[in-house]
């Protein structure tokens, strides 16, 4: 009863720090005292937060390396341009658009992630990392060959050259360019709402009697297998959830530009993801979510300093890296009660 107290306050201690910080980002907009460039970041911050806490249930709470989370993402973010602009016309209200798109870019990243985890998820540790690096390679160059359009007969494909369209057509995909012409509908409040669905999911699914086997899985596959857990059954269930968190994201992020090209979802994105779970610590949700928001505002908020902020930037990375291995550090965050549900997880 102790631990599921524990657990709860951690919960508890995570959607309310999202729910604070929305509330004081409202109220900045309100004031007028948020500059434009962390206006134009809003909802950035929250697809990456939705990228770091599905990444973490992969990498933190399933014990797997994943580089090629910014494939799914990928995935989800041209599904959804193009559902969202197909359906321009049938469905006028951007919120419910944005709702359908999110929903057929994370049924999408589902399907890749059933693909791709069929064959890859009885690899474990090097093997694993290096077979999800090059999904997100082949999904980058897919997309890189991608024509897509669509005019009065529906929607038109092709892999080999650019379309031909009725003079009323138009293209949605244009290949290496990307996605072009997007009605921007995503807003901050929908990025919210997402990531209160991610944490209600993640969440959720860990201390549920399956997260509890992933669990066990991630900590003694040997064991696990010994009482009659299916390890591949309980490493697809949170593989493919993961995918479908991230391709959510991705139509978020992509439905707030007005264009979106293939290179932005490339190796690095997938490093930068890992890097949020990481530093916010393996299995720690509120971790992951601060930060993501942290790392995405930095770099914009050093740009002060020219040609050094990256310098600046990798030093704090540093700094952080070593305060979080410090045993001194960690005994400390340890004593916090919001902390302790996390060191359950950890250990369970």
């Amino acid at each position: 009863m102790n631990r599921i107290s524990k657990t709860a306050k951690t919960n508890l201690f995570t959607y309310l720090l999202v729910i604070v910080a929305f509330i004081a980002a409202q109220a900045m907009l309100g004031a007028g005292k948020m500059s434009s460039s962390l206006q134009g970041q809003l909802v950035p911050i929250c697809a990456y937060v939705v990228m770091a806490v599905s990444l973490n249930l992969t990498v933190g709470i399933l014990g797997e390396l994943s580089l090629g989370h910014a494939g799914f993402m990928s995935v989800g973010a041209f599904s959804g341009a193009i559902a969202a602009a197909a359906l321009e016309t049938v469905i006028p209200i951007p919120g419910v658009r944005l709702v359908v798109a999110m929903i057929l870019g994370a049924i999408f990243a589902g399907i890749a992630g059933i693909l791709i985890g069929i064959p890859v998820l009885r690899l474990k540790g090097d093997y694993l990392a290096i077979v999800t690096l090059a999904f997100g390679e082949i999904v980058l160059n897919l997309m890189n060959c991608l024509y897509v359009g669509v005019d009065s007969k529906g929607l038109h494909f092709s892999m080999l050259t650019s379309l031909s369209l009725e003079p009323n057509g138009r293209i949605i995909i244009n290949g290496p360019v990307g996605a072009t012409g997007i009605t921007q509908i995503s807003t901050f409040t929908a990025g919210f709402l997402l990531i209160l669905i991610t944490l209600a999911i993640v969440l959720n699914l860990v201390n549920s009697r399956t997260g509890r086997a992933i669990l066990a899985v991630r900590d003694n596959r040997i064991s696990a297998e010994s009482v009659g857990i299916s390890v591949t059954k309980y490493k697809m269930i949170a593989f493919v959830v993961s995918a479908v968190l991230a391709g959510a994201a991705g139509v978020l992020f992509a439905l707030n530009s007005i264009t979106v090209v293939p290179t932005k979802f490339n190796f690095n994105t997938s490093i930068l993801i890992l890097v949020f779970v990481v530093l916010g610590g393996l299995g720690n949700i509120w971790g992951s979510i601060v930060a993501a928001a942290v790392l995405t505002i930095l770099p914009e908020a050093l740009r002060g300093f020219s040609s050094y902020r990256m310098l600046i930037y990798a030093i704090v990375l540093i700094v952080i890296m070593i305060l979080t291995n410090s045993t001194m550090i960690r005994s400390f965050w340890g004593r916090l009660p919001f902390h302790r549900g996390v060191r359950t997880i950890e250990r369970r």
